[in-house]
């Protein structure tokens, strides 16, 4: 009687285990390859740290990943298939959002603000250096040292003698 209990117990957990495991659509190898790659450019709409759908393990993860494989598998392409995610999620989900529009910006600022950086340090540096100017006299001229310069002059002639 245990025996037909346990039995029964494990039937019916198996089925229960069967029952909640969606089936995953077969791939090919190159649908295989193509929905990591499409899984690896999706973000996980829950993690905060910005982790693609083909490394996190929530939930709504792997409810994404398996749209992505039935969506490769009906023969999507790869464009469809982030249309369809941009337009459930926001371009959030995208880890390489469409370099148009509101990202645009996001993509030029960098380079804008170089750009003013740049030209605010050139302006600063320009300014803070003193000018060049041309000295009024020439600058071999001896001026207030001519009588010593006679004198060593003369001294320098005579073998040093005083």
């Amino acid at each position: 009687m245990t025996r037909a209990l346990l039995l029964t117990g494990a039937l019916l957990g198996a089925t229960v285990t069967l029952a909640q495991t969606a089936p995953t659509a077969s791939l090919t190898p190159a649908q295989e390859a193509r929905a990591l790659a499409i899984e690896k450019n999706l973000r996980c709409p829950l993690c905060d740290t910005g982790e693609s759908i083909a490394d996190s393990r929530s939930t709504i993860s792997g409810k994404m990943r398996d749209s992505v494989r039935e969506q490769v598998a009906a023969g999507k392409g790869d464009t469809d298939i982030y249309v369809y995610f941009s337009q459930r999620y926001g371009n959030f989900v995208l880890l390489d959002p469409p370099k148009s529009g509101r990202n645009l910006l996001l993509w030029g600022a960098p380079l804008a603000a170089l750009a003013v950086g740049g030209g605010v340090l050139w302006a600063f540096l320009r300014r803070s250096r003193p000018a060049a100017t041309l000295p009024d006299e020439p600058l071999n001229d001896a001026g207030g040292f001519d009588p010593y310069l006679a004198q060593v002059q003369r001294d320098t002639r005579r073998g040093g003698d005083s």
